[in-house]
């Protein structure tokens, strides 16, 4: 049943911290300046007098205390200020300022940054992470200062069983890594790619409460194939290019064994590889670990959430997803993930010989059994040629009707289109007449005006439009062009943030944000608390579902697919619990902590929920006793 109200939320969140508001003590092995340099221990000007006395700080802080709550109250009034004087610059100025801010914090006092990042999240998630967080690995070397999380390099083989026991935690729950081969829409960005760990794990305690002390992000450094990288002073990376074949294979191996053997309960999350290596990995290592691929899973998650929405919203039961006419544009490994979820979906609603009406498109048009050298992930989606003869569509069939070398675009100058970089042919959208136009193409501005227009044509009352590729310059079109060429009743999706459209008489366009934090955090933490063995294609469609179930009928046919990120914790721990019960069923689960599987299994769905937000962290001040 569809939801009609989420009152909880809000009452969840002001009841969690009245129920930490007392935390346990902390036995530290440090002494005065020891602490206060130490970002998790540190409370700055917030220790109280006995604590000074016994953990030898006195004389060594201004006398005056200061509480948890001004201390956060003097940071926000910092922040706004920053904004007041930042006004008018240039964006990417704006926001590396406000990173800067939030970096120091992070660098200083971990309590305090990971409660102002909770309690202003929907403010500050696109500063920590999307879109921001691409703008930082772009500019990474330059803005390090200290090291947070760890590096692995081809130089270390043979080497990495003992690394692994340099990071100083002794228990780690999360750990997200990257090769930094894709990051974002960016591309090969090398060892500045150790950016998107650090955000996804800032998110992962943000909304799932997991406990910052037991995170650890990662950088696999096998070189870069980026030559102006290579040719910079500042790159902290090995000047090297790529390793490839089974001497990459191998350096992931080596680390993969060691982080489970060292925490072998530790769920590992594959972030940013390019899609050939996002594919083997995956294949590689979700039957031996407890991991999964964002780019492949949690958006395909996230989008099989929104594409579900999208029938609600046309006003058609669900099991009409099987009639969907879906055009998917990017056949990296966000595009595959998509389609092998909403496959699998298809197949649940009509069983085995499922022939859903996907049409998938990469950088030389539409994906057919007749292409040569067709990559094998994507030929499960490729076209037989009686399927596309009928629609006079042929291979490589694009979206635009002026093709790839002479591109027309009328869009804002804020985005480029990228010759040669995707054939769109407006014929494929006036032929196929698409429910869904789904880009993770990531070129920018791809849905030109002709493909937008086109859309006017869908068979459906209610098309939709996911631009979901992200940084926002990434984005395929941006919210104001898409309902004022495409109609105002379109149901609109992005990747990164976008205000809503004002269309005139009271009417608002409704800007989804198609995001993988509505799904990643939960899809962890449920494995996480379930102890499950591997993550299992069941349990994130538990999750995907979960999502899109969120949703009341009003939300959705005002078109607003996916809730507020306010809400992001309340959300977190709904898919978390639909995750650990997936786990569950299928007889993954191994249990965590002092709740063993007995326990997991005799619980109901409430029970569950409520077991998952009681395991959420939250950031307070706790007495520090010295040991």
């Amino acid at each position: 049943m569809w939801r009609v109200a989420r009152s909880a939320a809000s009452t969840f969140r002001r009841t969690r911290r009245l129920s930490t508001a007392i935390s346990a003590p902390c036995i530290v092995h440090k002494r005065g300046a020891d602490i206060l340099h130490d970002p998790w221990f540190n409370k700055d000007t917030g220790f109280p007098m006995t604590e000074r006395d016994r953990l030898g700080l006195r004389g060594l802080l201004p006398p005056r205390v200061i509480s948890f709550e001004q201390q956060y109250d003097r940071f926000m009034e910092s922040f706004r200020s920053l904004e007041k004087n930042t006004e008018g610059q240039p964006d990417s100025v704006v926001s590396l300022a406000k990173w800067r801010i939030l970096n120091r914090l992070h660098d200083r006092n971990e309590t305090l940054y990971y409660r102002v990042l909770i309690d202003n999240i929907k403010d500050f998630a696109p500063i920590i992470y999307t879109p921001t967080v691409g703008l930082v690995c772009q500019n990474y070397s330059g803005l390090f200062r200290r090291p947070r999380g760890m590096y692995f390099s081809a130089k270390d083989k043979g080497e990495m069983m003992s690394m692994i026991f340099n990071w100083p935690s002794t228990q780690v729950d999360m750990i997200v890594l990257t090769d930094g081969s894709r990051i974002l829409g960016l591309g090969d960005l090398g060892v500045q790619g150790i950016g998107i760990p650090i955000g996804k794990l800032d998110m992962y305690v943000a909304a799932a409460g997991i406990n910052p002390q037991r995170v650890l992000p990662v950088m696999l450094d096998v070189g870069t194939n980026n030559q102006k990288l290579l040719e910079d002073p500042l790159y902290l990376g090995l000047r090297q290019p790529r390793l490839e074949g089974e001497e990459y294979l191998s350096i992931v191996d080596e680390f993969v064994e060691a982080v489970h053997a060292r925490w072998p309960k530790a769920v590992v999350q594959f972030e940013d590889f390019q899609a050939k290596w996002a594919f083997e990995t995956l294949d590689r290592y979700r039957k031996k670990f407890c991991m999964f691929n964002d780019d492949i899973q949690g958006t395909a998650g996230v989008a099989l959430a929104g594409l579900l929405g999208t029938v609600r919203a046309q006003g058609r039961p669900l099991t009409d997803f099987a009639n969907q006419k879906i055009v998917v544009v990017g056949a990296g490994s966000a595009g595959l993930g998509v389609l092998k979820m909403a496959l699998q979906a298809v197949s649940r609603m009509t069983g085995p010989s499922a022939d859903p009406h996907f049409f998938l498109l990469d950088k030389n048009g539409l994906i057919t059994k007749d292409r040569k050298d067709i990559d094998p992930a994507a030929l499960p989606f490729a076209k037989a040629h009686h399927e596309i003869e009928g629609l006079g569509l042929q291979e490589g069939a694009g979206l635009a009707e002026v093709g790839t070398n002479n591109c027309y675009l009328h869009l804002s100058a804020f985005y480029a289109f990228q010759d040669n970089k995707a054939g769109l042919n407006v014929c494929q959208v006036k032929k196929v007449k698409p429910h869904v136009l789904l880009g993770l193409s990531g070129v920018g501005g791809i849905f030109h005006e002709e493909v937008l227009r086109a859309m006017k044509e869908s068979d459906s009352v209610r098309p939709a439009i996911f631009a979901m590729s992200n940084p926002t310059n990434n984005a395929e079109c941006c919210p104001v062009d898409a309902f004022k060429l495409a109609g105002e009743d379109i149901v609109f999706a992005s990747g990164s943030p976008f205000a809503n459209v004002d269309l005139g008489n009271g009417k608002i366009g409704h800007v989804n944000q198609a995001n993988n934090m509505y799904l990643f955090p939960g899809i962890g933490l449920g494995a996480l608390l379930s102890g499950a063995r591997n993550i299992s294609d069941t349990m994130l469609e538990a999750a995907a579902e979960c999502l899109a179930s969120y949703m009341s009928d009003d939300e959705i046919n005002r078109g607003i697919l996916y809730p507020s990120i306010d809400d992001i914790r309340d959300i977190t721990a709904e898919v978390g619990a639909a995750v650990l019960r997936a786990a569950v069923a299928e007889d993954l689960a191994e249990g965590h902590g002092d709740v063993g599987v007995r326990e997991l299994q005799h619980m109901s769905k409430e029970e569950t929920i409520e077991h998952v937000r009681q395991n959420m962290w939250y950031p307070v001040y706790g007495p520090l006793v010295h040991e």
